[in-house]
């Protein structure tokens, strides 16, 4: 019964870092070249964050780590002089899913990854996020 604590304390923390590591985490990265400062909300499964960003920053939210069938994930952006865009994405488990906005705030292709990119798509009855 002696070592019964410390494998229980074990357990408990190799759980929470399993949990730490393995949930999918996706970030959007606003580029340091804006002008504007950009407002966003990020609702992950009516899980609902609201933020204000400047240039050169980053918004992040950690996904489920099991996600049901019903599961999404969409961030929404824009500036107080009427630019709007939405994204639906679809986390990839275990890893950080990087998006990069340029000075504009629509998607930049050129930084973001085409595997990224497979997992976006425009919200419904929203403008693309990849062009004007």
């Amino acid at each position: 019964m002696r070592y019964g604590r410390w494998v229980f304390l074990l357990l408990l923390v190799s759980s929470i870092a399993f949990w730490y590591f393995a949930s999918p985490v996706v970030a959007v990265n606003f580029s340091p070249n804006s002008k504007e400062e950009f407002r966003y909300v990020w609702n992950t499964q009516d899980r609902i964050h609201r933020g204000d960003i400047r240039h050169g920053g980053a918004a992040v939210e950690f996904s489920h780590l099991f996600p049901g069938k019903d599961f999404f994930m969409m961030f929404d952006w824009w500036t107080d002089t009427g630019f709007q865009r939405c994204i639906d994405i679809t986390p990839k488990w275990g890893r950080t899913i990087d998006i990069y906005l340029d000075e504009t705030g629509r998607i930049d292709t050129t930084k973001t990854v085409p595997d990224v990119i497979a997992r976006l798509k425009k919200c419904e009855g929203e403008p693309d996020p990849f062009r004007s």
